[in-house]
């Protein structure tokens, strides 16, 4: 029975929004170029949020600039654009995101 209830546990903690948006960015290849807490070829999502956090609009702004791309915010480095990405999925990333990514 107890092992049950820890399985039970186990599926509500790996279906919770947080997973479902990790899983989003494994999914479209961004923890290819960005960690949660550390710089790898992007800054950390922490970075971002500290960056964008107290903006107006910083969710639609950091999911434009999601599907969009883009170069010189961060350095040399481009960031590819995900345009195949919905515009749905690029405001969960964002909002993700500038929550720190928890």
């Amino acid at each position: 029975m107890k092992l049950i209830f820890a399985l039970a546990a186990v599926a509500a903690l790996a279906s919770s929004p947080a997973f479902a948006n990790l899983d989003m960015a494994k999914k479209n290849a961004c923890m290819a170029c960005h960690a949660v807490d550390k710089k790898l070829v992007g800054p950390s999502y922490q970075d971002v949020a500290k960056k964008y956090g107290g903006q107006k609009d910083a969710a639609a702004t950091l999911a434009k600039s999601i599907k969009a791309g883009g170069s010189g915010k961060w350095g040399p480095v481009p960031m590819p654009a995900q345009a195949a990405l919905s515009d749905a999925d690029a405001l969960t990333l964002a909002t993700w995101i500038l929550a720190g990514a928890k």
